[in-house]
């Protein structure tokens, strides 16, 4: 393996890059032929992919952070951070909790995770609260 990449870096890279008519100046790229331009369309390949390489890894050149997909897709957007409290009395005997987001009745299930399942795949619930047997 490391011969390969010897006779490629001391031999074959070598004679490529002398193969080239690469032009003194900027102007002189006005007169190079289709040929020629064809021949150095690896060099500015390899050039280009080497610098995005090098901004990337030395100045974070657009990275762009992983965000993860909102979960919250429309209720209530306008706040902050979305808060629901309850008493425990107006629970009664039993009481399910919206997980998936998607409830007409948030923060109650309606049941609409059995359609965000269905389409995306999930496997979300909802959070099912009841009181113990003998409790009230």
């Amino acid at each position: 393996m490391m011969e390969t990449v010897h006779i490629f870096v001391k031999s074959s890279l070598p004679k490529y890059l002398r193969s080239l008519n690469v032009p003194k100046s900027f102007a002189g790229f006005a007169n190079l032929s289709g040929e020629d331009w064809l021949n150095l369309c690896p060099l500015f390949f390899c050039t280009a992919v080497f610098v995005m390489a090098v901004y990337r890894i030395f100045l974070g050149g657009s990275r762009r952070k992983n965000k993860l997909p909102k979960v919250n897709q429309s209720l209530m957007k306008e706040d902050s951070k979305v808060v629901t409290q309850m008493d425990i009395e107006d629970i009664g005997d039993k009481i399910a909790f919206c997980r998936c987001w998607r409830s007409k009745k948030f923060p109650l299930c309606d049941g609409a995770h059995n359609r965000h399942n269905a389409e995306s795949g999930d496997n979300v619930g909802p959070l099912l609260l009841r009181r113990a047997e003998g409790e009230k």
